[in-house]
């Protein structure tokens, strides 16, 4: 199973959050990519994120978040020859 163009701009959206305080969110505006527009709605029916445009994470978003985090910090981190 591949990642689909939607989940990657999912993704992408939902590293844009600082996990660093739970104060911080995100607004996605109308005339940003449609894509990022489309997967800010997504995430929000998914109930990851509390507005259509993004706002919040929720407590299922933030784990959520933390796992992409977590994943991206891995995969990037270099590889021993």
């Amino acid at each position: 199973m591949a990642f689909s163009s939607e989940l990657i701009e999912e993704i992408n959206l939902l590293l844009q959050f600082d996990l660093s305080s739970g104060q911080s969110g995100i607004k996605v505006h109308s005339d940003a990519a449609p894509s990022s527009v489309a997967a800010a709605a997504r995430l929000f029916e998914k109930g990851l994120i509390d507005q259509i445009d993004g706002g919040y994470l929720t407590a299922l978003g933030r784990e959520t978040a933390q796992h992409a985090q977590g994943a991206l910090r891995i995969l990037n981190s270099a590889v021993p020859a």
